[in-house]
């Protein structure tokens, strides 16, 4: 008997085009002889599946169920497309897993986990692994510009700790740049974290569960015409994603072994993305991305490729990991 699938999509924060975009793409290739996928938007005013023809179903919140067409569906499994809170960042994870639904995620916990920065980093530390010189601020703290500066210098990093996509995040080259930038990411969170520059190669590894094994994905060399890889390099064309990395035997065995071990540092499972700056030789973690962008051209789908994963191999692993674990 086919599994019902709902692929979640949309969410609650500045990435909801994204995930609705990522969401259409799982849908496109899921195969339907094992499933019969439908799509679910969860956003702030409805929760709604859609059948074949764009017609929309209130979802039940008391089971996560909808009467479609007159017939009551119950899902087996939901794969997770939503950027952000709250599929990234484990709050509707949590709610499936109280009704013991399946997902393709990793457990609730794990991912609050690494969608907070600050959290995450205060983890992968204690591993030994390489991070940049961080400063934390709350909503309400106290403004010190020159603490901050003697402590990470310039140039420097501003990012809202609970948010994707690069949104509200700056760089400051100069000490005047620092008060608007921490303003800017205040308007995503209210927690920043600000970072010290990491001069190097910037790289991102996908890291899976892929036929019960922990997969490295060929790696991938982010060079952007902007100033960081932000939204415009990310979706509007401003980088070039360099799939497979050039790198030399001995770094890209350092770079995959650091992956995997940051990949069951954070007791992860399912999806990720991790970005690594390279400095003299050495990773240096920047952060993690549990639910990454699932288009044709996203990075996770192009170093799936270069492995030999077509994207309907790639979702139709991911649920049946899912539907194991």
């Amino acid at each position: 008997m086919k599994k019902n699938i709902a692929i979640i999509m949309g969410g609650y924060s500045s990435e909801v085009n994204i995930s609705l975009k990522s969401g259409n793409v799982v849908y496109q290739y899921l195969n339907t002889e094992k499933y019969n996928p439908y799509r679910v938007h969860i956003l702030k005013e409805k929760w709604v599946a859609l059948d074949k023809y764009n017609t929309e179903f209130p979802i039940d919140k008391d089971d996560f169920s909808a009467v479609i067409n007159g017939q009551k569906i119950n899902f087996d499994c939901v794969f997770n497309a939503i950027h952000g809170t709250p599929g990234e960042d484990g709050k509707i994870l949590a709610y499936l897993e109280l009704l013991n639904i399946k997902h393709t995620s990793a457990p609730f916990y794990q991912m609050a986990l690494t969608f907070n920065k600050r959290d995450c980093l205060s983890v992968v530390k204690q591993y030994g692994i390489k991070t940049a010189t961080s400063y934390f601020l709350n909503k309400g703290d106290t403004l010190s510009t020159s603490e901050i500066i003697d402590k990470v210098g310039l140039p420097c990093f501003v990012k809202p700790n609970n948010a994707g996509s690069s949104y509200g995040i700056s760089k400051v080259k100069i000490l005047e740049e620092l008060i608007p930038a921490i303003e800017k990411a205040y308007k995503e969170d209210t927690e920043i974290l600000i970072e010290s520059f990491l001069d190097g190669r910037e790289v991102t590894i996908g890291v899976i569960q892929y036929k019960n094994e922990i997969k490295v994905l060929p790696i991938t060399e982010i060079v952007t015409e902007n100033d960081f890889f932000d939204y415009e390099a990310k979706y509007e064309g401003k980088s070039e994603e360099i799939t497979p990395a050039n790198l030399s035997k001995k770094l890209k065995e350092k770079l995959e072994k650091v992956a995997i071990k940051t990949y069951k540092a954070l007791n992860m499972s399912g999806f990720s993305r991790t970005e690594y700056i390279i400095v003299n030789g050495e990773p240096h973690f920047l952060e993690m991305n549990t639910v990454p962008g699932l288009t044709a051209a996203s990075i996770i789908p192009q170093q799936a490729g270069e492995a030999g994963i077509d994207l309907e191999d790639l979702f139709d692993n991911a649920i049946e990991m899912a539907l194991k674990n």
